[in-house]
């Protein structure tokens, strides 16, 4: 009978409270740690500053076939323009071709920084009688920058892209 009793006595909640079970515990904090990083991570992605390439992407988009004719224009000129960047001297050397010599030429030129939209800036196109604008570089921040020159002569588009690293 002294088993019995001991059995009984054993069982009874109020001398013996049951075992609890880690594992409900645990499987409880395993979801609120892995709500609080899904959290952090929600955070830190709110906190990105996302600049886009240009601002006014979708009208680009639109006038993308007007710009293929233009570079294609400008690829079958006898001789090409020329970008020449001194860095010795800090300089870049726009050089219009002979054919397009005596014609007015209206456009700008295009200084696009792919790393900071707030470095770019635009001048105007103005070549000497040389058919050359010379460009001073000294202000510039070193590292990749993309120029862009876009101009008409006589009614027709150019367009050239070329990259530029500065040092």
């Amino acid at each position: 009978m002294t088993v019995l009793k001991f059995n009984k006595l054993m069982s009874n909640p109020a001398i013996f409270p049951p075992k609890r079970s880690p594992w409900p515990y645990a499987i409880v904090a395993v979801f609120v740690l892995f709500a609080a990083y899904i959290g952090s991570m929600v955070y830190q992605a709110m906190q990105t500053d996302v600049n886009l390439v240009s601002a006014d992407y979708y009208q680009q988009e639109l006038a993308h076939q007007q710009r293929m004719d233009a570079v294609a224009r400008t690829a079958a000129l006898a001789t090409p323009v020329q970008l020449r960047h001194e860095a010795a001297s800090r300089r870049l050397t726009l050089e219009l071709p002979a054919a397009l010599a005596g014609q007015t030429v209206q456009g700008q030129v295009h200084f696009f920084r792919p790393s900071d939209k707030a470095l770019d800036f635009k001048l105007p196109l103005q070549p000497a009688a040389d058919r050359r604008q010379v460009v001073n570089t000294s202000k510039m921040a070193p590292g990749l920058w993309r120029v862009q020159l876009d101009f008409t002569v006589g009614g027709q588009a150019y367009f050239l892209e070329q990259d530029l690293t500065l040092n």
